[in-house]
């Protein structure tokens, strides 16, 4: 039996090779899904984690403990006892400890921590050195200026009036090198709304008022664990050991709950898009192969008959068949397993894990069977119907004109299918079931009509054109409606040209996606993520790297507010951001600034000013004049006083104003004279002081004179139920701390108005709800209540997406002056930026911690779930196409010799040879134009028909709507790269049967 095989499959070279690719191209498919899915979900979750925030990738334990005056040995044992408790080995902890107290600025009590960090200076940019010493401290420069420190200076701090103070002297400033990093993600180390914290030594904390602080131990998980290697499960680790955590007092911190919620689903949606891919490419195999041995089982037919005549039974007849099919089978999977094995590691790196690659490895050895055996049972099965036939019709080379009846209930159980499939999409079950291949169902039955449609077609056609006389067009209908198998050619090509189509429709789509969201994530082509002392620093140092204001703008985000604030240059938006129909009207914003006249701002350029006032009050009073400098935005506090009652002319010496452009007057205010704890107090009530002029020496100058003092529209209260009255008439301006009843402060405030109020804003998503009832007010600039007024609603604006607000940053920042506000200070910059922009940037002052372009987060993008998971739909749809033109060219090989006999004949009764040569082409060329039309048309009907829209991002982003899921685009190139591929194929095909027809001579 073995020699009989063997001699079959040395007889019929083409026949097992043709199989054997079909094959081999299969089990590439096969073998590549498992490696894939394993691989690109570690690459998807990769991507996950770098781009979640550092917090989502930390774990944090925090105890309050009393030190008893020696904390290092408590956090040594705190150290120990985390250790223990903690089941995730090899961690590398950082340690710290700080308690909350309060500062002294001016009127106000800011929050402000006394902190201990390990590394904290390897984590900084210090100007002075390193704390070392207890009682030595580093703080940050922003506090620095808020506060009016230096090194050298004392930091008193105080738990409230009535406590001792902590006094810590000050040996450095310092800067956040990462403040986005993990390092800094415990947000107990920074400003939290106050001050950001001053860092000091562990041997400082055996001070009593720093007997009891806040433990904590800090760890990045390492990304193996988050990845979830070899099957590691960190969620049901951490929930296992959080019982032993609270029973120690312990309270642990775990963000990461979040970023494994979105590992999984990446996961999820790999798994899912390849599991439809493999099962789309088996079917349409093992539907090639079946074509391939009935096609090609018509050359066995006489060795069925021979074998039958010699008295073989069945089974060994059977077995010799199947013989002959079992060595291309093998020999395909042989080749095609590797060939998957390398396509997968080319296209999603290793699989990391030893435990994940034997399962990989496993599953794909398992894949590659499950091919052979299928092909090995879709071969059984034509060649046991074949082996049912009588010796006469086996050896009869006209095939029977009775239709199967079993053809026609296969097709219509399809096309029922595809109509519960397309149901449980309409219902909304588009997560599970028939609903995932739903597609690729309809545009089988839409091909299957179609196929039937075009024989009928191509019969009734053929048989008119003869009648009419029209020769080539009559035999080219007739041959193609009469080839055996023909509907099923038609509907397998279209069917994978309508997958093909489709698949790449929905990667085009996703692709299309990715860089709008990010677009809209970005703002602008590029953005820079940079670090500035303030807001004014930021703005003028990009204003000096761009004085024609067509390449960068300064930008600071603050996603922590109530709504979410985006602040712009608005004068450059126009020329920067890469503006969406969805944002609105591009020039709303601009024009609401512009549209309110200002005065303009009260410069300071001297070293000395002079103040003329009258005090009203029964005692003396302390007038404070605050300025802050327009390029450095450095706040500068002028006292003038103690002011006794009456007319006075008082001067003070100014400094940092003389560098241009000068300092800018943000507001007076009004305070007792300090008292024993060196702290200023508050005006009584009812204290009055009037202003009648403001000139500075040095050089000399007028800074505010009767008209400027007078005009009420320069000035107003804060923004408080206990403000400060204002008076501005007769060329003076009269301060009045009013009278509050409701036992309160009073307010001591009066600002400078050279900002637009209402503060103008465009507003996306719904308004906050206490503005219903009173007025509209955002908390987001210096934590005081600002009144706004909506200029402009848009569903959608830029990094905020869906709900926030976007305002002018100049307005703001003068709005808030010196007010410590939380933010993310950017520069966005237009695509045709030059480097020598970002050059003068960092001359400027600015440190660049992220650099990000729109191409660059699109391709952070893809490594999502959905994305990786489209890469291999695409790749198995072109191996659908690829087996589809396989088909094509068996069924033109195996009817190369009834064509070629059918041609001669009409030549020799008088048909041309370019007639013969002509027919010989258009015959597969129809068969395979028309198939690829109705796959268009399949392609074009399925989607729409089952209501299937892209879904580009795991985490289903839709702020803007998706592409369609088949844009005229991707239709016309997939219908392109079709169109290349079949008739290819379908040209070489008949290339043997034209040099048969051009040697046979007449």
């Amino acid at each position: 039996m073995l020699a009989l095989v063997l001699g079959a499959v040395r007889a019929r070279t083409a026949q097992v090779l043709t199989v054997g690719i079909l094959t081999a191209l299969i089990a590439a498919v096969a073998a590549a899904g498992p490696w894939y899915a394993i691989a690109a979900s570690s690459r998807a979750a990769d991507g996950d984690v770098a781009a979640a925030p550092a917090g989502q990738r930390m774990l944090s334990v925090r105890q309050t403990a009393e030190t008893d005056g020696t904390p290092q040995p408590a956090l040594d044992t705190f150290r120990a006892s985390v250790d223990r408790l903690l089941p995730i080995p090899g961690l590398r902890p950082v340690l710290g400890m700080t308690v909350a107290l309060t500062a002294n600025r001016g009127d106000s009590s800011p929050t402000m921590s006394i902190s201990y960090r390990d590394d904290f200076c390897a984590h900084v940019v210090l100007t002075g050195p390193c704390p070392a010493a207890a009682g030595e401290a580093a703080i940050s420069q922003d506090t620095a200026e808020q506060l009016g420190l230096a090194p050298g200076d004392k930091l008193v701090l105080r738990a409230s009036q009535d406590t001792a103070p902590v006094t810590l002297r000050i040996v450095a400033r310092y800067v956040l090198t990462d403040p986005a990093g993990e390092y800094w993600s415990n947000r107990l180390f920074r400003a939290n709304g106050g001050l950001e914290p001053a860092f000091t030594p562990v041997e400082t904390f055996t001070i009593d008022q720093l007997a009891d602080p806040t433990l904590t131990y800090d760890v990045g998980v390492p990304q193996e664990l988050i990845r979830g290697d070899d099957g590691y499960d960190l969620a049901a680790a951490i929930r296992t050991a959080e019982p032993d955590f609270d029973a120690a007092g312990l309270r642990l911190v775990n963000p990461t709950a979040e970023l494994l919620r979105t590992i999984a689903r990446d996961r999820q949606t790999i798994r899912e898009a390849v599991v439809v891919a493999l099962c789309q490419v088996l079917v349409l195999g093992l539907f090639a192969i079946g074509l391939a041995g009935r096609y090609t089982g018509r050359e066995r037919r006489g060795d069925a008959a021979l074998l039958k005549l010699r008295g073989s039974t069945r089974g060994g007849m059977l077995w010799l068949a199947l013989g002959q099919h079992v060595v291309p089978l093998l020999a395909g999977a042989l080749v095609g397993a590797p060939l998957g094995f390398l396509t997968a590691r080319l296209l999603a790196g290793p699989v990391l894990g030893s435990a994940d690659r034997l399962q990989a490895l496993g599953l794909s050895a398992a894949a590659v069977g499950l091919v052979v055996a299928g092909g090995l049972l879709v071969l059984f099965a034509v060649e046991a119907a074949v082996l049912r036939l009588p010796v006469g019709q086996l050896l009869s080379r006209v095939s029977a004109g009775r239709r199967d009846w079993r053809a026609d209930v296969i097709d219509l159980v399809l096309i029922a299918v595809a109509v519960g499939a397309a149901y449980q999409v309409r219902a909304g079950r588009t997560t599970g079931g028939l609903a995932l291949v739903a597609p690729a169902l309809v545009a089988l039955a839409v091909a299957l009509l179609l196929a039937r449609l075009f024989g009928r077609v191509a019969d009734r056609g053929g048989s008119a054109a003869l009648r009419a006389g029209r020769l080539r067009l009559g035999l080219v209908a007739a041959q193609t409606a009469r080839r055996p198998g023909a509907h099923r050619v038609f509907a397998l090509v279209a069917v994978a040209v309508a997958i093909f189509t489709g698949t790449a429709g929905s990667w085009s789509a996703g692709r299309e996606a990715r860089t709008q969201r990010s677009e809209v994530e970005l703002g602008a082509p590029r953005a820079l993520t940079v670090q500035a002392t303030n807001r004014t620093a930021l703005q003028h140092a990009v204003r000096a790297a761009d004085p024609g204001g067509t390449h960068a703008m300064a930008v600071v985000i603050n996603r922590n507010s109530l709504p979410p604030v985006v602040a712009v240059d608005s004068s450059r938006l126009a020329a920067i951001a890469a503006w969406r129909p969805e944002y609105g009207p591009l020039g709303t914003l601009g024009a609401a600034v512009r549209a309110t006249p200002l005065p303009p701002a009260v410069m300071v350029t001297g070293n000395r000013l002079t103040l003329r006032m009258r005090n009203a009050d029964r005692e003396p009073v302390v007038v404070t004049a605050v300025l802050q400098h327009e390029a450095t935005g450095v706040s500068r506090t002028v006292e003038f006083g103690p002011v006794r009652p009456g007319e006075h002319r008082v001067r003070a010496a100014v400094s940092g104003c003389t560098a241009a452009p000068g300092c800018r007057l943000v507001r007076w205010q009004l305070s007792a004279p300090s008292g024993s704890d060196g702290r200023p107090g508050l005006p009584s009530a009812g204290a009055a002081v009037t202003i009648r002029g403001l000139s500075q020496q040095g050089p000399s100058a007028e800074i505010l004179d009767a008209a400027a003092l007078g005009d009420p529209r320069r000035w107003r209260p804060d923004f408080t139920a206990a403000a400060v009255d204002v008076f501005a008439n007769a060329g003076t301006l009269t301060m009045r701390s009013d009278r509050n009843e409701s036992g309160s402060p009073p307010g001591n405030r009066v600002f400078a108005v050279d900002a637009a109020l209402p503060l103008p804003v465009v507003m996306a998503g719904p308004q906050p709800p206490n503005w219903q009832f009173s007025d509209a007010v955002v908390y987001a600039f210096g934590g005081s209540a600002v009144r706004v007024r909506v200029a402009g609603t848009a569903p959608v604006l830029p990094v905020v997406g869906g709900a926030g607000i976007i305002v002018d940053l100049d307005t703001v920042r003068r709005i808030s002056a010196e007010s410590d506000v939380d933010g993310t200070y950017q520069v966005w910059l237009a695509a045709d930026a030059p480097p020598s922009v970002l050059d003068a940037l960092r001359a400027g002052g600015l440190t660049v911690l992220d650099d990000t372009a729109v191409a660059e987060q699109a391709a952070r993008l893809e490594d999502q779930g959905t994305a990786v998971g489209a890469t291999f739909a695409m790749l198995a749809a072109a191996v659908g196409l690829l087996l589809a033109a396989a088909a094509v060219a068996v069924a033109a090989a195996v009817e190369r010799g009834p064509q070629r006999d059918q041609l001669s004949a009409l030549r020799l009764q008088g048909l041309p040879l370019r007639a013969a040569v002509t027919i010989g082409y258009a015959g597969s060329a129809a068969l395979m134009a028309a198939s690829l039309l109705a796959g268009l048309l399949a392609a074009a009907v399925a989607r729409p028909a089952v209501g299937v829209t892209v879904r580009p991002f795991t985490d289903d982003w839709t702020l803007i709507p998706p592409p369609g899921a088949l844009s005229p685009g991707a239709l016309a190139a997939a219908g392109l790269i079709a169109l290349l591929t079949l008739g290819v194929t379908s040209w070489l095909a008949v290339r043997p049967l034209v040099r048969e027809l051009h040697g046979s001579g007449r």
